[in-house]
């Protein structure tokens, strides 16, 4: 072996082996935080405690995703644990179990869990001591952990695979070495390109997030991205080049096969299931993938809390969910309990009931089928087809017939989660004689592999034309259903019911801002924005600006109630990328201190679009001041994420949890330079030598406000109210600060004061 050659296997197995070590830790962190009362209970003669933990959580993680009861995970662990039924271990997986969604941890999702266990149980075995018996070692750690404990071989050792072929784990250029020597130079010469350098470089940083900082991963990711730069330089040049020249380019092809196939893809394919599916995951190409929607999609979902993991009886929520139901004369409905889809059918008949307690669940062509060309989207199933066909040997047969159509998010997301999890979890239930209702049983609704990557492609191109960004998802779905957000001051309102909204463009138009103020206001945030301007002259042009605006929209609103009322008037205003639904969120809550109200349009073609309801000088004000704090909050949040951000944090997370920090503090500022102009308008009787007919400057905006809020109730008749933000990452808190300290102070005049 070479010295370079031991130094790339070297490397990779160094690069594995931090990785499982810190990714190890996250998760032993998982079971301290989220199951406080199992991980005091772990067994200390087990070896490392933080990998006993970690294995632990993801065996729990997995039973949830097998839809075991919990006495299964408990008989298992009281057998891990020594005197373990001495105590309540079914309270502590209840509790654990309601957490783990809600933790943010991916490993940890059900499409997740089994890799993870299988490959923290196979860590687990490399690192125990061996006796001279090792057929009894496995009996007694197949015993104690009571799962199999995966065997080594290539998963040990993923980087010495090559050599099988008689190759070392060599970059490209190493590999090109050995070719001839044509052959070798075009190859190093491509290779060492500056474009083709700094191409490889941004795609490995593209896909870094998703590998979740394995060093081994990346460098393979690297060497993917060397071999298709490789690829993409000989397309270009052999659609013009001679004969002869295609010839030799295609010789190189060749080679870029051979080393795809001799060194890389041996190595890829002795990788443990999760670290594959990592790798295969980072390469989004031109649509998102699954791993991106499910994260937006769990994020957007509320979690069950511990009594949903209570095998003796219903949870208080499913229990009226079927009441409400039940009265309705429907049977069927489906949901998400942490992160395993759920399909909950009601029993009306001795015939239904047979079946369900015959049903098995394996796969097969009568068990599950999906239709994705209905008009609406199905209810969920008709569970038992054929129930009731007249034959003398009838049996129950029964079969799970999913319906959805392509603009449902909810929906197509639990289709994604069912096709990456390769089962769905069915809950039977029946009434009970006094009211209510309990579990007849639940089961496993196995799915066959072909059908569930038929059913992965078909939802991951329908979400990524309903939602391009799987930041808008939690958007979409909210647009769907009835949440409700009262944590916000400026109620922003979805539509619900129409989603066809009006074009609200064609609005009559009442009096604007005055050419001169409005030249006069735009001057001065053009002078805000000036890189030449020190920090302290932009915010004072800012506040200057938006004191003008306020002042004028009270003067004005009070000149319109002297003399003839003005009317409320409404438009659409179109948002661009990035960091749409920040965007959204930054417009509605301005417009919201500035006297307007908002709507997000229901539908594909409006979801970038926010539906303003206001006077005209408020709407002229929100939209002039909204352009100039969103380009100060885009830069802001790349500031604070290079001068900020915690090591390892994802940059995206951060930024958007900067920016609601900086919405929050910024858009509060706005409404105190709005009430400070509304207190001086209030010491004078008249407003530009205009009575104002002795009512009060409150009174005045109340009745305005009426007005607004009459005129948006009788376009959309049925809202619903926005869902509340989640986000995960740390820059809220600088994201206040910074909106505090950099853009927006109290009003001039008032300092003045």
């Amino acid at each position: 072996m070479s010295g370079t050659d031991g130094l790339w296997e070297k490397e990779f197995r160094q690069g594995r082996e931090d990785w499982l070590e810190i990714r190890t830790g996250d998760l032993a962190a998982v079971l301290e935080t989220a199951g406080p009362q199992l991980y005091k209970l772990l067994p200390t003669d087990f070896g490392d405690l933080t990998l006993v933990a970690a294995v632990t959580v993801t065996r729990v993680a997995a039973d949830e995703a097998r839809a075991q009861p919990v006495a299964e995970t408990v008989t298992w662990l009281e057998r891990l644990i020594p005197g373990g039924h001495l105590h309540d271990v079914g309270g502590a997986v209840r509790e654990l179990r309601s957490r783990l969604a809600a933790s943010g941890e991916p490993a940890l999702w059900s499409w997740n869990a089994r890799g993870w266990e299988q490959m923290l149980l196979w860590r687990w075995r490399c690192l125990q001591p061996r006796s001279s018996d090792p057929v009894r070692d496995l009996t007694g750690w197949r015993a104690r952990w009571a799962a199999e404990i995966p065997c080594d071989g290539d998963i040990d050792r993923p980087e010495s695979t090559p050599r099988r072929h008689g190759r070392q784990l060599l970059t490209p250029t190493e590999f090109f070495a050995g070719e001839s020597e044509p052959l070798r130079l075009l190859a190093h010469a491509v290779l060492d390109a500056p474009g083709t350098v700094a191409a490889v470089q941004d795609a490995v940083l593209l896909r870094e997030e998703h590998l979740q900082e394995a060093g081994h991963l990346t460098w393979l990711a690297e060497q993917q991205a060397c071999i298709e730069q490789l690829e993409d330089w000989r397309r270009r040049h052999q659609a013009t080049g001679s004969e002869a020249t295609r010839a030799f380019l295609a010789e190189l092809s060749e080679a870029v096969k051979r080393y795809m196939s001799l060194v890389l893809q041996p190595v890829i394919e002795a990788l443990t299931t999760c670290e594959r599916a990592l790798l295969t995951d980072s390469r989004h190409g031109a649509r998102r993938s699954a791993a991106d929607y499910l994260d937006a999609f769990l994020d957007a979902q509320e979690q069950p809390g511990e009594e949903a993991w209570r095998d003796e009886r219903l949870s208080a929520d499913v229990e009226e969910q079927a009441r409400r139901r039940h009265e309705r004369g429907e049977t069927t409905w489906n949901g998400m309990s942490g992160s395993v889809p759920v399909w909950y059918h009601i029993i009306g008949s001795r015939e239904e009931k047979a079946a369900a307690l015959a049903y098995s669940g394996q796969p097969s062509a009568s068990v599950v089928r999906v239709r994705t060309d209905e008009e609406k989207p199905g209810e969920a199933f008709g569970l038992f087809e054929d129930l009731w066909a007249e034959s003398e040997d009838w049996y129950p047969e029964p079969g799970i017939e999913i319906g959805y159509v392509a603009d449902n998010a909810f929906d197509l997301c639990v289709l994604l989660a069912v096709a990456q999890l390769g089962h769905a979890r069915l809950e039977f239930l029946v009434p009970r004689v006094g009211g209510g209702f309990q579990r007849l049983r639940w089961v496993r609704t196995l799915v066959r592999n072909g059908d569930a990557d038929a059913w992965r492609r078909w939802a991951l191109g329908s979400l990524s034309e309903l939602a391009p960004d799987p930041e808008d998802l939690a958007d979409t779905i909210a647009r769907e259903d009835d949440g409700t957000d009262d944590s916000d001051e400026a109620e922003t309102h979805t539509q619900s019911e129409d989603r066809s909204s009006p074009d609200c463009r064609s609005g009559v138009r009442a009096e604007v801002l005055p050419a001169a103020l409005l030249s006069k206001v735009r001057a001065l945030l053009r002078k805000a924005e000036n890189t030449a301007a020190t920090e302290q002259e932009g915010r004072v042009y800012l506040e200057k600006a938006t004191e003008l605006m306020a002042k004028y929209g009270i003067e004005r609103a009070m000149l319109d109630d002297a003399t003839e009322p003005g009317r409320p008037m409404d438009r659409i205003v179109d948002l661009s990328p990035p960091y749409l639904k920040e965007g959204q969120r930054l417009l509605s809550r301005i417009g919201y201190q500035m006297r307007c109200r908002s709507v997000y349009p229901g539908g594909k073609d409006n979801r970038h679009r926010v539906h303003l309801f206001g006077f005209e000088a408020d709407l002229q004000a929100t939209e002039v001041l909204f352009a100039s704090l969103r380009l100060q909050m885009l830069d802001g949040a790349d500031r604070a994420d290079r001068g900020h951000r915690p090591e390892g944090e994802d940059a995206r997370a951060y930024k958007r949890s900067w920016m609601l920090g900086f919405i929050r503090e910024v858009t509060e500022r706005i409404g105190a330079i709005q009430r400070a102009a509304r207190s001086a308008a209030e010491e004078g009787t008249e407003v530009d030598g205009a009575p104002t007919n002795g009512r009060s400057v409150a009174l005045v905006l109340a009745d305005r406000t009426t007005m607004v809020e009459a005129r948006l109730a009788a376009q959309y008749p049925r809202l619903n109210k926005a869902r509340p933000t989640k986000f995960k990452g740390t820059g809220y808190w600088q994201g206040v600060v910074d909106g505090r300290d950099a853009d927006i102070g109290g009003p001039a005049f008032g300092r003045e004061a």
